[in-house]
């Protein structure tokens, strides 16, 4: 099919990455043993010492989990750094962890590889540490410096995460981050900042708005600020949404002794349902504890989502494609379901502005459902409900539907 339309469209990298729709964040680094969410960069490197990092456990959770891409924090807020960076000595090099000759996103990125799954790093812009963070010519240096080696040393990425928080109203030299990024890593994702092909969603309880199209002229900075970011010229206008979750509630390092804040299956199925099923991508963070392994609880709630949601959503039990203003799905008389998913083709822009979803039985049709955005995803939780077919009227559209799947979910 040839592009018909003028509508923004997506690249070829952001569609693989919409399709990837589960990541895995990781927050690890000084303050995993310190205690803290947010270290002020003078925590001595001698404290990082874990004493059986396994990075190829974390990446295996996420791998059995069903999550497609993993994000390492390579450096927080504090500073500190978790591979040997030429441009200061806050970093592994400096810990008694193998004797200063570790590089813990070397580890992630090997196991990403050997996993298969996509590898990306979070970067923080703001650097509580280096001292030069006051001059910002000179800084802005530093950080192009430590970028470059990121984006150089550790294989393809899929995704560069740049963080608001602390920066607000710090102008960066975003023309030439950006630059660097697209020129080392041209398919990566860059997340919110400077020319973003992905943006945040706008709160850390990992919900999607609905609608939550994909189209956006500009996204908040932070948790911190209502201002909203200024971004370059050459900002695609198809900017989807990602959102960002901790599994553990508000705590994104791990702490001793608060399992009691992990999240419920039934609390994470309701962050899937609010975040992939409203048509955006879910990033959930699993910290790893001081020792170098994520918690067997954490692993083990992880996995429950994982398993949930491929028994809900691993085979459908019919499905359809089509263009045009209606699509009928027949289903063999009485399937009974629960849910309805439903996708665009969106290679070729976002066009459904509204639809009604309805289900025949005994020869009449009833409403099921009805909305406005379908996007990458839209999941209609229909109730147990029985039909011989399964029909998507489109109410309103930009040029014509496009409707990648029409699909029907049982939960026997």
């Amino acid at each position: 099919m040839s592009k018909l339309s003028a509508l923004p469209v997506p690249t070829e990298h952001q569609l693989k990455w919409q399709d990837y729709e589960l990541g895995m964040f990781c927050h690890f680094g000084i303050n995993t043993f310190c205690d803290q969410e947010w270290g002020e960069g003078g925590d001595s490197p001698e404290l990082f010492n874990p004493s059986r990092l396994d990075a190829r456990q974390w990446v295996r959770t996420a791998k059995q989990a069903g999550f497609r891409y993993f994000v390492l924090t390579a450096k927080h807020h504090d500073g500190f750094c978790l591979w040997p960076t030429a441009t200061t000595d806050y970093s592994v090099a400096s810990s008694p962890w193998k004797d200063g000759k570790g590089d813990v996103v070397r580890e992630c990125a090997d196991a990403c590889r050997e996993e298969g799954i996509g590898f990306g790093l979070y970067l923080s812009p703001w650097d509580r540490h280096e001292p030069c963070y006051a001059d910002k010519e000179a800084y802005d240096a530093f950080y192009m410096k430590q970028l470059e080696e990121l984006m150089t040393g550790y294989g393809p990425l899929v995704e560069v995460w740049f963080d608001g928080a602390g920066s607000e109203g710090r102008e960066y030299d975003w023309p030439s981050i950006v630059g660097l990024v697209k020129r080392h890593q041209p398919e990566a994702m860059i997340f919110n900042m400077g020319a973003p092909t992905i943006r945040w969603v706008g709160n850390e309880d990992g919900l999607a708005p609905y609608p939550c199209w994909n189209t956006a002229q500009s996204a908040k900075v932070s948790m911190f600020s209502d201002a909203s970011l200024q971004w370059l010229p050459e900002t695609p206008s198809w900017v989807p949404a990602e959102c960002d979750v901790p599994i553990r509630k508000d705590r994104w390092f791990w702490h001793p002794d608060e399992e009691h804040l992990l999240l419920s299956l039934d609390q994470l199925m309701d962050i899937y349902y609010r975040s992939v099923g409203h048509g955006a991508t879910l990033l959930l963070n699993v910290a790893p504890d001081n020792s170098g392994l994520m918690p067997e609880a954490d692993v083990r709630r992880v996995t429950e989502l994982g398993d949930e949601i491929q028994k809900l959503f691993g085979t459908p039990a019919a499905e359809a494609s089509g263009a045009g203003m209606q699509l009928e799905l027949a289903l063999e008389a009485g399937t009974a379901f629960d849910h309805v998913v439903l996708m665009e083709e969106i290679r070729y822009g976002e066009r459904v502005r509204s639809y009604v979803l309805e289900a025949k039985r005994d020869g009449e049709w009833r409403e099921l459902a009805r909305g406005s955005a379908i996007g990458h995803k839209r999941i209609e939780r229909t109730g147990r409900t029985a039909a011989d077919a399964i029909r998507l009227r489109v109410l309103e559209s930009v040029e014509q539907p496009l409707i990648r799947s029409l699909s029907v979910y049982r939960n026997d």
